[in-house]
């Protein structure tokens, strides 16, 4: 029953990996002190100690509840989800214990609010979405403000109730407020409405659990020390810093049963990966004080400027929220903080763009003020909030739930640890809840010129927690804004429906956000008449495109885009596209178009259908199901070694007579005894579910070749080789099978296809370029290669994007072939293909670098370094576009289209003096 319920629990609230190992950890406490979940048997209290000496012998890092009730304590990274955490431990203790009463302790106002906020149904972070039982019945939320109300409301029906889970939320900083003076706080104090006090009513609950957040914060104060007398069944603390700041030093907790600390956070992707940035060759002595302040402002701001265009393009590209990113500053005092603030705001600094976009943050405000100040953080994530940079006195404290930091300028003395560590823990949470591999999406960024070189010297010392990636920023003269364009089809521009110049989405085609200039300067080349030039025209046109994307799903009559062409099909098409016009064009009288009523709608779908047909390639949309027996395994490659070097142990079996307690060693023995070093590493891998030994056998000594073969490049004696293996055969294999999951794949007997749609409409086209920067034309020869992901090319005759954008050159020179002997081609946009490979456990969608439509064929065409062919994912990628042109050239045959072929080019291929054609003996079977 309760393994039931905590798979219940984790999968409906999709726990991460540490939050489940949380509640599993809870689950073996209670099945080793079955004790926590009642007060006494047969009138007699429990044992506290005896609890305890129960669960040491389950946690060997716990030494003492540290309260006078059994309380402990799981010590979880910040941004990995402490409260979601919470929500997991009051759903199982409910569903599996029938615990119905639960009392949560917040350190401050901060995180009382949002605790409340994330408690009650129907938030954007309700921490009990998916919990059905919830969702019938939610949980009662009482507060440290309603207490008296909906306290009075159950006092009388403790069970029972319409509401049977009841969640108390308090702010232990209001607690310790009330208890100055040695006075009783609010809560002890008897009510009428209540016939008591509600805080006797909670300790007299036989089921109450504590849930104490951040409990670092007030573990030993006069709050806490108030409410002891609650007795409630068992503890529960959440914390990213299990211990306690003493003069002496951390003094770290005693009933840590928990840790998931932050490296492992980082590594495992569920937070921003942190860096650190300085401008090149930057001299702090040759500023003053002043004006390093200044430069780091400014350079925060170029920081935030690009990250803000990179969010914008990564959520265009995908489907996705956008995410409006901001830049905490943080101020010396608050004299400091307010001319930050004007400095920022004024008309000098980037033109004035930030003014109004600023808010102040300090200790100085209270009451309403405080209030308000609080409300404007907790909106700051929203896109629709303009503040676009905090600036605080102190470093932010927990609480401060955002997902949008992503610069940091702190401009206050600190050394380079205490700078990272507390300055980070703010900005570290993921705004789609995993990493995206897009690398300025996944940052978060301090910028530090004046400590730069402290702060990578902290971060390389082994006990840092951090590995962090650096950022070297060109002088401010020498940079260049970036801003977020889309690009339509030629089908678009053909019509006049979009400007061949691209535009900055959510602005006027023509400037970006804060400046009239125009975000990319148009091509030096000729730009054909658009086909339509009145309003009537172009919005039967649209309403045309509309029409026609419908039949991409009515496959069995549009097959092909061709089909849309029949006299059949373009009569339905026009009698759609008047019945939408109707309401439009009936009324000649206002604002209606005056030549609306001369529109002959039937030429303007026939030209609109006859420009989509020219200027598109038929993409069918496939689906593959994979049927019958599933084969799986491994790519080849090369081991990475380069963070494993473990090092030879001493095992030692100490011996202790139980009569006269003398100790005895003996000198291990190695626990294995096999033939070949290798075999210690493939014992250890074979024991992992997916690896078969007899497919994988040669693979598996392969890889276990490489690491003896690393092993004894720093280790002489073959006695230490083994010793190493032998101890340290687990790591090892982790290590490996890890590295292995990346080179996974996976094949089926047979497959189904089912194509949905004979043909689909060529998606626009999002990039990131820099601002003001002329169009290059497509054969004009670089100077400047490496930026070629910056630029984009224009000056095309047969791409279907009047603009395009490149990886790198060889891609750019195999466009010019295009240009030459295609017939048409481009570079798809994120979705247009919707394939999708298997690289490990994820399942990444492939954006093959060309498509091109010859006399005869229609190509997928993809470029890449010759040493990078025989990479597994690129083997992968290959292998789904192969499968992929083989079922599109099955459909293409059944309706009379080009069959399709996959190019897999290597980079020194790609020379101008080859034709076409000589590309075919790259094709991938």
């Amino acid at each position: 029953m309760n393994a039931r319920v905590q798979h219940h629990v984790a999968g409906r609230l999709s726990l991460r990996p540490p939050q489940a190992e949380s509640v599993a950890k809870l689950i073996a406490a209670l099945n080793a002190a079955p004790e926590l979940l009642a007060h006494g048997v047969d009138g007699q209290p429990r044992d506290v100690s005896a609890i305890l000496n129960s669960l040491k012998g389950q946690f060997t890092t716990l030494e003492d509840f540290e309260r006078e009730f059994p309380s402990l304590c799981f010590a979880m990274a910040t941004g990995v989800g402490k409260t979601r955490l919470m929500g997991a431990f009051i759903a199982y203790l409910h569903l599996a214990h029938g615990i119905n009463n639960f009392f949560v302790l917040a350190p401050n106002l901060t995180i009382y609010n949002k605790l409340i906020a994330d408690f009650t149904p129907n938030t954007p972070k309700y921490v009990f979405k998916g919990i059905a039982e919830f969702a019938q019945q939610p949980p009662l939320i009482i507060t440290g403000d309603n207490y008296d109300q909906s306290g009075a409301a159950v006092a009388d029906a403790p069970s029972g109730f319409a509401h049977d889970v009841r969640i108390n939320i308090f702010n232990i900083s209001k607690i310790n407020s009330e208890v100055r003076g040695g006075k009783e706080p609010r809560i002890k104090r008897m009510k009428e409405v209540l016939g008591d006090s509600y805080f006797n009513h909670l300790a007299n609950l036989p089921d109450l659990v504590m849930l104490m957040d951040e409990s670092h914060r007030y573990r030993a104060s006069a709050g806490v020390r108030s409410i002891n007398d609650l007795r409630p069944l068992m503890g529960l603390e959440v914390t990213a810093t299990p211990f306690v700041e003493s003069t002496k030093g951390p003094v770290p907790f005693k009933n840590v049963v928990m840790q998931y600390s932050l490296a492992q956070a980082m590594e495992d992707g569920f937070v921003k990966e942190p860096a650190v940035a300085t401008q090149r060759n930057f001299d702090a002595k040759a500023h003053s004080a002043e004006e390093i302040e200044k430069i780091k402002l400014e350079d925060g701001v170029r920081l935030h400027e690009n990250t803000k265009v990179e969010l914008q393009t990564y959520a265009l590209d995908n489907g996705v929220k956008r995410v409006k990113p901001f830049m905490l500053v943080i101020a010396r005092d608050t004299t400091h903080a307010a001319q930050l603030k004007d400095l920022i705001e004024s008309p000098a600094f980037f033109e004035g763009r930030y003014t109004g976009k600023v808010i102040q943050v300090d200790s100085s405000r209270t009451g309403a003020e405080e209030e308000e100040m609080i409300a404007r953080l907790l909106a700051v994530e929203s896109v629709d909030e303009p503040t676009e940079i905090v600036i605080h006195v102190n470093m932010l404290k927990e609480g401060w739930d955002v997902t949008n930091l992503y610069t940091i300028v702190p401009l206050r003395a600190a050394n380079a640890r205490t700078l990272v560590e507390q300055s980070i823990g703010r900005g570290l949470r993921l705004p789609y809840g995993k990493r995206t591999g897009v690398e300025v999406v996944d940052r978060l960024t301090i910028v530090a010129h004046d400590k730069f070189q402290e702060i990578v010297d902290e971060a390389n010392k082994g006990d840092s927690p951090l590995k962090l990636k650096t950022i070297i920023l060109e002088p401010t003269d020498k940079e260049e804004r970036k801003v977020s364009v889309q690009v339509q089809s030629g089908v678009m521009v053909a019509l006049g429906l979009a400007s061949a110049a691209p535009v900055t989405p959510g602005q006027p085609a023509a400037s970006t956000t804060g400046s009239s200039q125009s975000p990319i300067q148009d091509p030096v080349q000729p730009v054909a008449k658009p086909l339509f030039t009145t309003d009537a025209e172009r919005n039967a046109a649209v309403i045309a495109l509309e029409v026609i994307a419908q039949y991409e799903v009515k496959r069995e009559t549009v097959p092909t885009s061709g089909a849309l062409l029949t006299p059949a099909v373009q009569a339905q098409i026009v009698a759609e596209v008047q019945a939408r016009l109707l309401p439009k064009t009936g009324d000649l009288l206002g604002d209606a178009d005056p030549q609306a009523h001369l529109l002959d709608v039937a030429a303007v779908v026939a030209k609109t259908t006859e420009v989509l047909v020219q200027q598109t390639i038929d993409i069918p949309r496939i689906a593959v199901v994979p049927s019958g027996d599933v084969t799986t395994g491994f790519h080849p490659f090369k081991l990475d070694v380069s963070g494993l070097y473990l090092q030879p142990s001493e095992r030692e079996i100490v011996i202790q007579s139980l009569q006269t307690n003398e100790q005895s060693h003996l000198a291990s023995q190695v626990r294995l005894n096999e033939s070949r070093l290798e075999d210690y590493i493939v014992r250890e891998l074979v024991e992992f579910d997916d690896i078969d030994y007899f497919t994988q056998a040669e693979l598996l000594y392969d890889l276990a070749g490489q690491m003896v073969a690393h092993l004894k490049t720093y280790l002489t004696e073959e006695a230490d080789i083994v010793n190493v293996l032998d101890g340290h055969r687990q790591t090892i294999g982790k290590a490996i099978h890890a590295q292995m999951m990346a080179h996974f794949w996976e094949k089926a007997s047979s497959y189904e296809v089912k194509v949905s749609r004979g043909f689909t409409e060529l998606r626009p086209c999002n990039y990131t370029a820099v601002s003001g920067q002329p169009v290059q034309l497509i054969r004009e020869t670089l100077t400047e290669v490496s930026k070629i992901r910056q630029m984009l090319f224009g000056g095309f005759a047969k791409c279907l994007y009047p603009l395009q954008k490149f990886d790198s050159d060889t891609e750019r020179r195999f466009a010019v072939i295009l240009e030459r002997d295609a017939s048409k081609w481009f570079k798809p946009a994120k979705g247009q293909f919707q394939i999708f490979y298997k690289l490990g456990t994820e399942q990444p969608e492939y954006i093959p670098d060309f498509v091109v439509e010859t006399d005869g064929f229609i190509l997928m065409a993809e470029t890449k370094a010759k040493d990078e062919l025989k990479s597994g994912e690129v083997l992968a990628k290959a292998d789904a576009a192969v499968q992929w042109c083989k079922h599109a050239s099955d459909y293409a045959a059944s309706v009379g289209g080009k069959p399709w072929k996959y190019l897999l080019v290597p980079h020194d291929g790609v020379s101008e003096s080859k034709r076409l054609v000589d590309y075919w003996q790259y094709q991938q079977a």
